[in-house]
């Protein structure tokens, strides 16, 4: 398989170490590579943990466990398999997750219900019990490593690694965040993408994490798509040890919870638009602004029809303005629209307002914007204050030659 790195790839940036998150990584050889491929965060006892999952109705046993551990707020670890998504495998599945908490909470003398596990890979192979329990011994004793090891260790099909940092004042206190992310195909979440970690040294309560992480997510990783398949396995979990030594925030009347949110906006920003910089055989990243819908939730619809057209993704792909097929992705979203009132445009040229073709439309600007490897795309639907902006990429050969020998 050809990993050749992006072109649109970024490279990793300098993260600073969360007091209270120890990372390792291991070889559990879930597939036929030499690399690592589990990874292991150890987290101080306390440590807040929220969390958003696949809205697939075929989820992986570590997201249908996952959903529950969130919930009790508290979080000792986190172990990340790749090479197996370990996804409809049934009890066998189920098994190996439970076999991994239960082996790791031994180890911290914690209850397993505070492991968190994620699994990424191929789909339909249960997760071998015999490498996972000799992965976990390892990855047990392996040395602490860096951010960017840990991103790599998690990764299958990526072709670069992804991380972002933030900081933030809490009055007079620092805290820190940090995120990595693995994302390259089968990316088009209704609620975050593949896997993502995000960890900071503040003090939040588990509910008031959960509610800034949802709120975040719906901006950010609800707004990509690759390719329009979600994942069995989306997961993006936040974890907050509290070694900062903040005054806890618990809501947004709290001192320095705007800014917090700030931060872990900006970090989840980031990561998501990586994962769409990576997209399978992606040569441009591609902005959709759609404006003037009835709301917010339906200018996110319309937009994502466009995103996930093929015919726009591959007119952009080959550097042509096609409007009539951003026309036909409008009008085929089930929002509402009116023909006569919508406008479209390319890299800041509008190319058609309300309804018409303008008569001195100059093509050669936009032709030159979509040769770039950014390229922005305007919609008003001239229907009310409705507005979202959503990120996706063009549809190139390349995809078709990652995703034809995936499982070789």
């Amino acid at each position: 398989m050809d990993l050749t790195p992006s072109p649109l790839a970024r490279p990793f940036p300098d993260m600073p170490p969360i007091a209270g998150a120890e990372l390792r990584v291991a070889r559990a050889r879930y597939k036929n590579w030499d690399r690592a491929d589990l990874t292991f965060a150890k987290l101080s006892p306390g440590t807040s943990i929220a969390g958003v999952f696949t809205s697939s109705a075929c989820a992986s046993s570590e997201v249908e466990l996952g959903r529950e551990q969130v919930k009790l707020g508290q979080a000792r670890a986190l172990v990340v398999n790749a090479g197996n998504s370990n996804a409809f495998t049934g009890i066998r599945g189920r098994e190996a997750v439970e076999q991994i908490m239960a082996q790791v909470a031994e180890a911290l003398d914690c209850k397993p219900s505070e492991v968190l596990v994620s699994s990424t890979g191929v789909i339909g192979v249960p997760l071998p019990k015999d490498k996972a329990r000799k992965g976990i011994a390892a990855v047990l004793e392996a040395p602490p490593c860096s951010w960017e090891e840990a991103a790599q260790a998690i990764s299958t099909t990526d072709t670069f690694t992804k991380g972002a940092h933030a900081a933030a004042m809490l009055g007079e206190t620092r805290v820190e965040m940090c995120g990595i992310i693995k994302g390259s195909g089968m990316i088009a979440p209704d609620m975050a993408t593949m896997l993502g970690y995000i960890f900071t040294d503040a003090a939040v309560a588990p509910a008031f994490l959960q509610e800034m992480l949802s709120r975040a997510n719906a901006e950010t990783f609800s707004c990509i798509t690759v390719d329009g398949d979600t994942s069995t396995s989306d997961t993006v979990l936040a974890f907050a040890t509290g070694k900062a030594g903040n005054a806890e925030l618990a809501s947004w009347d709290d001192a320095g919870a705007d800014a917090f949110y700030a931060a872990l906006l900006s970090v989840c920003r980031e990561l998501a638009q990586f994962v769409v910089r990576d997209g399978e055989g992606a040569q441009k990243l591609i902005e959709i602004a759609v404006t003037g819908a009835v709301s917010d939730d339906s200018a996110r619809r319309v937009a994502l029809s466009i995103a996930n057209s093929p015919l726009v993704k591959t007119a952009i792909a080959g550097g042509d303005a096609n409007w009539g097929r951003v026309v036909m992705a409008v009008g085929k979203a089930g929002e509402p629209a009116d023909r006569d009132r919508l406008s479209i445009g390319f890299g800041g040229v509008w190319a058609a307002r309300d309804g018409q073709p303008l008569a001195d439309y100059d093509e050669a600007p936009v032709a030159k914007h979509l040769e770039g490897q950014e390229v922005r795309m305007d919609v008003d639907l001239g229907m009310g204050d409705g507005k979202a902006t959503v990120w996706t990429c063009d549809l190139t050969h390349g995809y078709i030659s990652i995703n034809a020998d995936y499982r070789s």
